[in-house]
């Protein structure tokens, strides 16, 4: 079960979500970093909420953690995004590296309320490692570091050009050679500021990089992507119930009803009420999948190195289940909202669309079809997702 948030936090997170809300519509059309709004969350204290108590964070489960996520997307996906994704690199640690080197960092972190930005691209093999007496040298170009920009620290990747073997590292954001570009100009995450990295001879030391155990290398390390599509999860979810909210706003207050119906008001339209019936339907089944996965995430979770296979495998499954529900029914909610509240409803001033927009963008991250090859072969042959990078 989700543990509730105290209080204190549940009311910080509620009021952070009515700000990022104000003025969303217009950083949308802005595009770019959204400072304040990153600033806002660090005075928080949000970004300690899922490190350990005994690190100086708020310890919270990551069903907690994924529904804050949640409901930042309710009112601004960017901002969920990339807060999402700072605990996410928390994690990664986490799951690549040795405790005496996440703790460390994660206490930093608590302590001086760092965000932590993404440069790990494995479809991306452009950057190259470089190996020395004691250290390394990253160099090359990175796409999609989302977050990366106003951030204190990066989790970025690069292959060992001797043996092509991935290599992940943590390391400072403000290190020299480092160049992160302001090059993101997508349709919609906008303020996600998912562009382009350079690396010039890049300085890593050998404690930096994560390789004990590594990436993907045992069941529990191989929790990571598992998290990673949870985050994608909620925030897809918190998108649909904020495009649903909008819409029922408009179709309350603003829209008219059609010449031929029967109805003396819009929101008592057959067909409009047929629409928001088949919202509840699909939103619905996304909250309680999303929630069984999340809870069979954090069961995983506090298996630890005693995690198996078999039982990493039936929480990809959960995993995977959710996202392709979350798609779907994110992609149907925002696309068909307009049918329930009329052409007016298409002013750019609305800016309606930008659930659809952000949507659209992030749900390409990874094609649903390969998903639900995943699960077919679950479903028929009994064979759970291979752990990658994407499941």
């Amino acid at each position: 079960m989700t543990s509730p948030l105290p209080p204190t936090t549940h009311d910080t997170v509620q009021a952070l979500a009515r700000q990022f809300a104000e003025t969303a519509i217009a950083r949308d059309a802005q595009g770019g970093t959204p400072k304040a709004e990153r600033d806002a969350l660090r005075a928080s204290g949000l970004l300690t909420l899922s490190i350990p108590r005994a690190l100086g964070g708020q310890g919270a489960d990551w069903a907690t953690v994924l529904d804050t996520v949640r409901t930042f997307a309710q009112a601004d996906s960017s901002i969920a995004h990339v807060y999402g994704f700072h605990h996410l690199l928390l994690a990664t640690v986490q799951l690549f590296a040795r405790p005496a080197q996440w703790q460390p960092w994660l206490e930093q972190t608590a302590r001086k309320h760092w965000f932590w930005g993404n440069a790990l691209n494995p479809l991306d093999d452009r950057t190259t490692v470089r190996r020395f007496d004691g250290w390394v040298e990253f160099s090359g170009k990175k796409s999609f570091c989302s977050g990366a920009l106003d951030s204190e620290m990066l989790v970025a990747s690069g292959l060992d050009e001797t043996s092509r073997k991935l290599l992940i590292a943590a390391i400072p954001t403000a290190r020299a050679g480092i160049t992160l570009n302001g090059d993101w100009n997508c349709f919609g995450q906008r303020q996600t500021d998912s562009g382009s990295a350079l690396f010039e001879k890049v300085r890593v030391e050998e404690g930096e990089l994560l390789l004990d155990p590594g990436p993907l290398s045992t069941p529990f390390s191989a929790l990571r992507p598992l998290l990673a599509q949870l985050v994608f999860v909620h925030l897809f979810l918190g998108l649909a119930e904020g495009a649903l909210a909008q819409a029922r706003h408009y179709t309350l207050h603003e829209a008219r009803v059609w010449h031929r119906s029967s109805a003396a008001q819009a929101s008592k339209d057959p067909y409009t009420l047929r629409h928001y019936g088949e919202f509840h339907v699909a939103l619905e089944g996304v909250r309680l999948l999303a929630r069984h996965a999340a809870q069979q995430f954090d069961l995983a979770w506090q298996r630890g190195a005693a995690l198996t296979a078999a039982e990493r495998g039936q929480v990809a499954v959960a995993v995977a289940t959710a996202k392709v529900a979350s798609t779907r029914a994110g992609l149907d909610v925002a696309a068909r909202l307009f049918e329930t509240t009329g052409a007016r409803a298409t002013h750019g001033a609305l800016r309606l669309d930008r659930f659809w927009r952000n949507l659209r963008v992030q749900t390409l991250h990874d094609p649903v079809d390969y998903k639900l090859q995943e699960l077919g072969d679950w479903a028929l042959n009994g064979e759970a997702p291979a752990p990658s990078f994407y499941s």
